[in-house]
């Protein structure tokens, strides 16, 4: 069993990484910059609908799933440092877990709530998109170089065994 969870785990999160890094990369090269240049209003109206669809569609299985896998792999990396690859799961597995994980629940995540709350009309609503569209990206660009390096030092964990 234990030959065929490692790699498995080892594949899992490699491409859950790179799923979410790709998403990641288009919300920080294109989309952000594309909601920032509409209306405020509707740039909000925007966001907060893809903040709703977003955690009932399969992003969320893969979110989790790519978390626990990679929470599982530090685990084995620790246990077991002296197998090839070992530090490269280990980096991998804690540049996602902080870099993306913890990123997105302590900075994405309370920036997405705020700008639920608010009416986007109002002049409230002005000054926080601002602000959520300078704070959001920059913090989905961490997640994002977060989510590749993850990717790459699993691909590398792979290639090592």
């Amino acid at each position: 069993m234990r030959l065929l969870l490692t790699p498995g785990l080892l594949w899992f999160s490699a491409v859950g990484c790179g799923l979410l890094a790709g998403l990641y990369f288009a919300f920080s090269a294109f989309i952000m910059s594309s909601l920032g240049r509409i209306d405020q209003a509707s740039g909000i109206a925007a966001m907060n609908a893809i903040n709703v669809t977003i955690v009932r569609s399969l992003f969320m299985p893969i979110f989790l799933g790519t978390t626990l896998a990679s929470l599982i792999l530090v685990v084995m990396a620790l246990l077991r440092r002296d197998e090839p690859g070992a530090a490269m799961i280990l980096a991998g597995g804690v540049l996602y877990v902080v870099g993306m994980t913890g990123v997105t629940m302590a900075c994405n995540v309370p920036l997405n709530d705020a700008l639920a709350a608010v009416d986007p009309s109002t002049h409230e609503a002005a000054t926080l998109w601002s602000r959520y569209l300078k704070d959001w990206t920059l913090w989905n660009h961490v997640r994002t170089v977060a989510s590749t390096g993850a990717c790459m030092f699993f691909i590398a964990a792979i290639a090592a065994r």
